[in-house]
């Protein structure tokens, strides 16, 4: 005998297919969460560890910025050292300058000469004094010539002055110092000691009036 289906069958299976696609639905959506949040978990951990690293990388500026901070500040005080090391040196230098110039003022000032000024600038001098006559002037140039620590003397005025014969013209002259660092190598040039007394020629004392 046949069987005959009153059902709506038509129904059962649209609603069968609807539960299974719901049920597919639901999986997707598990699975789209799922990922979302591993996603968010992955990232999560990435921005973590970047964070661990800018803060090493904060703290190592921060060491460096301190470290730069001194080697300045040693860099200072290098530099100040060496600028009073260079004081002290020119100090030495220009004591050592300062005997040899006042030794060959005396050395190189022939008879019927005086020195009323001295004045230093520097590697320059101005030298200013009275003599009898302007041959002895001529002498004292020529002797300064001769030095070794006071050269390159330049006469800038000689005129009578009184009738006085001890000092009857006075000069003005400017003259050079020698560096301390050049006794040595122009010693070796002239094959001489710089400031030899042997080198200074002194007036004698009946000279020309």
């Amino acid at each position: 005998m046949a069987k005959i289906n009153l059902l709506p069958w038509r129904a059962e299976r649209r609603k069968a297919r609807e539960r299974e696609f719901q049920t597919m639905l639901g999986g997707a959506l598990l699975m789209g969460a799922l990922a979302v949040g591993a996603a968010i978990f992955h990232w999560g951990g990435l921005h973590e560890d970047q964070t661990v690293r800018n803060q090493l990388l904060e703290r190592e500026i921060t060491a460096l910025d301190a470290k730069i901070k001194e080697i300045e500040a040693l860099q200072q005080t290098r530099e100040q050292l060496l600028q009073r090391k260079q004081i002290i040196e020119q100090l030495q230098s220009s004591r050592t300058q300062m005997v040899h110039m006042f030794d060959e003022l005396v050395r190189t000032l022939p008879d019927g000469v005086r020195l009323t000024s001295l004045k230093q600038s520097a590697d320059s001098l101005e030298i200013g004094g009275m003599a009898q006559s302007n041959a002895r002037v001529s002498a004292y140039m020529r002797n300064i010539e001769k030095a070794g620590w006071i050269r390159k003397p330049d006469l800038k005025i000689v005129e009578s002055t009184t009738p006085d014969k001890s000092a009857r013209y006075r000069f003005s002259l400017t003259a050079n110092l020698r560096k301390s660092e050049d006794e040595k190598a122009e010693g070796q040039e002239d094959g001489i000691e710089a400031g030899d007394p042997g080198t200074v020629a002194t007036a004698p004392a009946g000279g020309a009036p």
